[in-house]
């Protein structure tokens, strides 16, 4: 048997090497995606976070920059969870959610953004965060809305890419006369000028706004569905997901939760949930 020559013992070695190179290569890829091939944003060290900016007491800003709020605040608690030491916070819009997770301008968004069947087919969600009842907010002293029948024939303000006048109209099959706005803000500006009768949607979205105008709206209490507000990934981060909801639970169990909704919504009346909700599942 010939003994190799040294050329050709380096040449061996060399691509060994490679193929040990590519094979890692491989490996880290995989790691880092979700099952559809997504890049995940589990372990980055820096997450954007898409919030609403015209919801007080959820996603709130004044400026532009700064947030304020009980989504804002989560969003923040979830990406540090995740391994994240720079978060920053940029406005979403109902109408916008996906396409600023698709074109990766927002890496979560935490935007009253209930789960549904078809946003599940856009998006990945992690949570519920919180499970909200969908309501009615009035102009205060109006006692034709007790129970949500009674917005048959009545004007509803119809937000753009919300699903809850979806759930009254066609879910329910109430047929109030839907009113478009460009956001839940607008809805309300709506309300206080009587250009409709009734806001419906999630009792915190509602719970916000009623607390700055207090001697003017009022929300009718007469919950009728659920609205479970999820956090949107990118479709297929599997990983990504699943550390969201680790942070959840952490969340939950070390009292922030419990604590943060108290700040936010403790003045307001609401009977809040303070345990943790169940998961849609990640897969």
């Amino acid at each position: 048997m010939r003994r190799a020559t040294p050329r050709a013992i380096v040449r061996r070695l060399a691509r060994a090497l490679l193929r040990a190179a590519v094979a890692g290569a491989l490996s880290a890829a995989v790691a880092g995606c979700g099952s559809s091939g997504t890049a995940s944003i589990a372990d980055r060290d820096a997450l954007v976070v898409g919030v609403k900016a015209d919801q007080p007491g959820l996603g709130l800003s004044e400026d532009g920059r700064t947030f304020r709020g009980f989504e804002v605040d989560v969003g923040r608690y979830i990406a540090h969870h995740m391994g994240a030491s720079r978060v920053s916070f940029k406005e979403v819009t109902s109408a916008n959610r996906e396409p600023k997770l698709d074109a990766g301008e927002v890496d979560l968004v935490l935007a009253s953004y209930s789960i549904t069947a078809d946003r599940s087919t856009l998006v990945t969600f992690g949570g519920p965060y919180y499970v909200a009842h969908q309501d009615m907010m009035v102009r205060r002293g109006d006692t034709r809305f007790r129970t949500a029948r009674d917005m048959a024939g009545h004007r509803m303000c119809q937000a753009a890419g919300s699903v809850s006048t979806e759930r009254v109209v066609e879910g329910l099959g109430i047929p109030a006369r839907l009113v478009p706005a460009l956001s839940y803000a607008s809805c309300v500006a709506k309300l206080l000028s009587g250009e409709v009768d009734v806001v419906s949607t999630g009792d915190l979205v509602l719970a916000g706004f009623a607390a700055r105008s207090r001697t003017r709206l009022e929300i009718v209490n007469a919950p009728f569905t659920e609205e479970r507000y999820g956090v949107g990934l990118r479709k297929g981060d599997i990983a990504g997901c699943e550390a969201v909801n680790r942070a959840i639970t952490a969340m939950y169990q070390d009292g922030t939760a419990s604590r943060l909704l108290r700040a936010w919504f403790g003045a307001t009346g609401l009977r809040l949930t303070e345990s943790v909700p169940e998961f849609e599942g990640c897969g």
